[in-house]
């Protein structure tokens, strides 16, 4: 199995090659993605991309991160103000 290493909110985080940015939040140990408008954490739900409460930045473009594969040296943000759809 390859290892990738990108980063998420700025810190190096290794994971396997070709799976999900969603997949790599968790084994990262904190999978919440964004926060509501109430400042809830969300995080992945439906897992194929219906729910939108997966939306990261990825190399500063908004993605769902349960339909994003991760890919070395990646940059993944999660958001406080991502309320909006994509």
């Amino acid at each position: 199995m390859k290892i990738i290493t990108l980063f998420i909110d700025g810190q190096p985080c290794q994971v396997p090659a070709d799976i999900s940015v969603a997949a790599a939040l968790a084994i990262s140990g904190n999978p919440v993605t964004r926060r509501s408008v109430h400042n809830s954490p969300r995080a992945p739900f439906c897992g194929m991309g219906v729910c939108q409460e997966c939306r990261v930045t990825v190399n500063g473009h908004r993605v769902l991160a349960c339909q994003a594969i991760c890919q070395p040296e990646m940059k993944i943000e999660r958001s406080d103000h991502a309320h909006t759809a994509l």
